[in-house]
């Protein structure tokens, strides 16, 4: 497997989650092809927390790397010219340019963002916009994916843009496996929202996750709001409200991505018939797999068989 170098980019005032996130997710693994390098412009930063990280990784592997990733920092704060050279450098020789929270604002300032979708922490979607008129922002998103230029909203955002990076890498399965031992949520698209009103149980109610796990054991049956509103125990209006509060999609939506990953783990782990495969993940028919498969993932099931079967 040939090798995969990582460069993660440290600016002062880095979030520590923000910087500990793709540091976990593409550590060495015998199952992946990552070299990651925490990168800074001095050989020590400080971060937003009560602590300064050291470093071996400078500029010059930045330039170098097949990816370049800029964590968070607080406050978003332009960079020093010879970091967004370095950024800029990197992004024009081809490299996967990617961004956490408040990172955008780094390679939105170094002109990496420019005539791109982007996203950010909801806290700061309003100064991205207006400081960066040519980023098209989108507000409510886990994260963008632009092809080799991606960004996340919030923090923990990260964890699924990252996820999602390893997923388009090497396949659901090895993504999957990443998340379970980060004890991660499931995998979340990047097309919801990243602010949740309610990201946990309000007072007096009880969490959906038991009917999302139900769900999750039946996918390969015709599984109806009805039934998920049944199983909660609630009306279909106010499952819709709830799930919508505690995911950030609708249960309808977010019934498809799940098929959609179960149908990815098929596609990469067996050599059953695409029709076999609609079935067994509750999307029918081949027919029906390839449309949500080229509107979702904008690929075949084939293809996608074809890049990561085992």
């Amino acid at each position: 497997m040939a090798s995969h170098r990582i460069a993660i980019l440290a600016l002062d005032g880095v979030l520590p989650l923000d910087l500990a996130i793709p540091a976990q997710i593409f550590s060495a693994r015998p199952e992946t092809p990552y070299e990651t390098t925490v990168c800074t412009v001095a050989a020590q930063v400080h971060t937003a927390g009560a602590y300064t990280v050291l470093t071996q990784g400078d500029l010059d592997q930045v330039r170098a790397a097949d990816t370049v990733i800029v964590p968070g920092s607080e406050p978003p704060s332009r960079p020093p010219e010879a970091v967004l050279a370095a950024l800029a450098a990197a992004h024009e020789r081809g490299a996967r340019m990617v961004s956490i929270c408040t990172g955008a604002f780094a390679l939105a300032a170094a002109g990496v963002l420019d005539g791109l979708h982007a996203t950010t922490h909801w806290q700061y979607i309003d100064d991205l916009e207006r400081e960066f008129p040519a980023v098209t922002v989108d507000r409510d998103v886990l994260y963008v994916d632009e092809g080799d230029v991606l960004t996340s909203a919030g923090v923990c955002c990260g964890i699924d843009l990252c996820l999602h990076i390893v997923r388009r890498d090497l396949g659901a399965v090895v993504a999957n496996r990443i998340a379970r031992g980060l004890v991660a949520a499931p995998h979340r698209e990047g097309g919801q929202a990243q602010y949740v009103p309610a990201p946990v149980a309000v007072s007096g109610e009880a969490s959906l996750s038991g009917t999302r796990e139900w769900a999750l054991q039946r996918l390969g049956e015709p599984v109806t709001l009805r039934q998920l509103a049944r199983h909660a125990g609630l009306s279909q209006r106010t499952l819709m409200r709830r799930f919508t509060e505690e995911t950030g999609t609708t249960p309808l939506q977010w019934l498809l991505h799940a098929r959609l990953g179960r149908a990815r783990e098929l596609l990469e782990t067996t050599d059953h018939t695409m029709d076999r495969v609609a079935q067994d993940c509750g999307l029918g028919t081949a027919a029906n797999l390839r449309l949500h498969f080229r509107r979702v993932l904008d690929t075949t099931p084939t293809a996608y068989r074809r890049t990561f079967g085992r």
